[in-house]
């Protein structure tokens, strides 16, 4: 498939993301949401492994941000220092989002919600302009980056303001959730690589797609294994997707014959 073309798959897949989004019904919150199976508490810290299984994310955030500013590595990994951006916003994305998740687990409830939500939705498009950038441009990622931050604050926003008029609605939510998963694999499969290690990135997409299954069967997880509940699970497994991404890029190096953009 010619460039231009994959190209136009994928922003057509968004134009038709969109287009879904805004005809399908109002996806309500669903009060249940809150009454996570593990309640313990330890050390006067309630819901104990699902407030402290945040510290994953927290730690991969930071280590990747030191990663970032190292010159001597971003040298390796990075053809120009435009690159670093999207991952920036990624990283600092995670780190945020162990503090809102930690934030919200303490006491459970929409208004704490909103503050786990919003710095997750923006670690999800900072991935996906990262690859924007390796895989159709980087001027073109970094135009993207501003309005793509703009576009996950403001879907956890029209949340939050539609949960209080008392009709929640998370449409735009859903869409800065579940777009990138089907966007990055595709545009890894249609667009050619400037660097190595895809797999990497491949398998962040894949292993935080895996992390929605337990934290969906959260109860039944607690009850079979008795040790963590789905939920933490899911902790445990997106802060692996995180460092999946670190790891690929302090491995990489660039592919000989693909130019700067």
């Amino acid at each position: 498939m010619r460039r231009a073309d994959a190209i136009g798959v994928i922003g057509g897949l968004a134009a038709m993301a969109a287009a879904g989004g805004f005809l399908a019904p109002a996806i309500p919150q669903d009060p249940a949401y809150h009454r996570l199976a593990d309640a313990r508490g330890w050390l006067g810290v309630p819901n104990a492994l699902n407030v402290l299984s945040n510290a994953g994310f927290v730690l991969v955030g930071i280590l990747g941000l030191r990663f970032l500013g190292d010159g001597a590595a971003g040298r390796r990994a990075f053809r120009e220092p435009g690159e670093r951006w999207p991952y920036a916003v990624f990283f600092a994305g995670l780190l945020l989002t162990g503090l809102g998740s930690a934030y919200y687990h303490w006491a459970p409830g929409n208004p704490r919600l909103a503050w786990d939500r919003l710095p997750l939705a923006i670690t999800l498009v900072g991935l996906l302009d990262a690859v924007v950038a390796e895989r159709v441009g980087v001027r073109a990622a970094l135009r993207l980056l501003g309005p793509l931050v703009a576009l996950a604050a403001a879907s956890v926003g029209y949340w939050a303001l539609t949960e209080q008029r008392g009709a929640g609605d998370l449409r735009p939510y859903a869409l800065v959730q579940f777009y990138p998963l089907v966007a990055i694999p595709l545009m890894l499969w249609l667009l050619p690589a400037r660097y190595t290690g895809s797999a990497g990135l491949l398998a962040a997409a894949g292993i935080y797609a895996l992390a929605k299954l337990p934290e969906l069967a959260d109860a039944w997880v607690f009850s079979t294994v008795r040790v963590v509940s789905g939920h933490t699970l899911k902790h445990l497994l997106a802060a692996l997707a995180g460092y999946s991404v670190l790891r690929m890029l302090r491995h990489r190096r660039a592919v000989r014959g693909e130019g700067t953009s």
